[in-house]
């Protein structure tokens, strides 16, 4: 038991870290060659923070353990919205105002909705994994292409360029690459070992386990990227990067188990857990049209009510 402890927490240190390093690095080499902040921001940065959870998946789906893996993005999405974002709404009120997140927003809401209906019937499928790998191209694409259309009114540019690393040799990226590539799968190895020796010893189902202790642990780079955006006056990067994640959870991660380990899942996940993820997608968006029209934003009585929302579901998980 005191091992599966210790593989799960040296797991999920050296899986944030790594994760950290190996953004930081190909941030940093793509700035060299020369691509725009805005790219980086939208490509690179962004699905840096999900890095956790698409090799969690990849091995836990190697593993033969795919409601491991469907429970860890369910959890992560869940944890995003109401754990990540209900602490940093009390740090003070998080301010949305570039247009770019009420086009994600209803995106992330139609993924959700999609993912629902791909595990409607308790499975997942090859075919259902490689439909959600299109559409997360064609979201990916789409964005990138209105990003740098209407470059000019885009607020997320400036906060983009601030989060990219600046006079970085290359040949110190490139270390910081290989890094991130050669402990990102060894530590999501030792994580979801470590959660299964524990699951096994309190008796709890490989879901579970990925919706709680995974899920939270994987979503923790969103943490710290929040409350620094949020303290940093960067409110639009914080808010974007939940949003930006959760979208690459449900379409590109979700497709990882299915690509790689179709089949059956566990029936609480579609009778439960993906209401919960639609359930607390559907409260951001409204939180935020509700408010002010002249000052968009989450107010700390709205981080409240989404911490509360948390604490309640994983009571009634656990």
């Amino acid at each position: 038991m005191l091992f599966n402890i210790f593989l799960l927490l040296a797991g999920l240190l050296f899986l944030v870290w790594s994760a950290d390093k190996f953004v930081y690095g190909s941030s940093a080499l793509a700035r060299n060659l020369g691509l725009p902040s805005l790219l980086i921001g939208l490509t690179i940065v962004a699905m840096g923070s999900s890095a956790p959870e698409m090799f969690v998946a990849a091995t836990a789906s190697l593993s033969a353990r795919p409601d491991t893996a469907i429970g860890n993005v369910l959890g992560s999405n869940v944890a995003n919205i109401s754990l990540i974002l209900g602490i940093t709404a009390l740090f003070g009120a998080i301010r949305v105002s570039s247009q770019t997140l009420f086009r994600e927003i209803p995106l992330m809401l139609i993924a959700t909705l999609f993912a629902g209906y791909c595990l409607a019937d308790r499975q997942l499928t090859r075919t259902e994994g490689t439909i959600l790998v299109l559409l997360f191209l064609t979201v990916m694409g789409y964005l990138i292409w209105h990003a740098f259309a209407h470059r000019e009114l885009e607020v997320l540019a400036d906060d983009a360029d601030s989060d990219i690393p600046k006079d970085v040799a290359t040949w110190k990226a490139l270390c910081w690459i290989a890094v991130g590539i050669i402990l990102l799968p060894l530590a999501a190895n030792w994580m979801v070992e470590g959660a299964v020796g524990i699951a096994k010893y309190f008796g709890m189902s490989d879901l579970v386990i990925g919706l709680t202790i995974i899920a939270v642990g994987t979503s923790l780079p969103e943490l710290a990227a929040c409350i620094m955006g949020v303290l940093r006056q960067e409110d639009d990067l914080a808010i974007g990067n939940i949003v930006g994640s959760n979208l690459f959870n449900i379409l590109a991660v979700l497709a990882i188990s299915g690509l790689i380990a179709p089949g059956e899942i566990d029936a609480s996940a579609a009778s439960r857990d993906v209401y919960m993820v639609l359930g607390t997608s559907t409260a951001l968006a409204l939180l935020i049209l509700l408010s002010s029209k002249k000052q968009r934003e989450l107010k700390r009585w709205h981080g409240v009510a989404l911490l509360t929302s948390f604490v309640c579901y994983q009571i009634s998980l656990f």
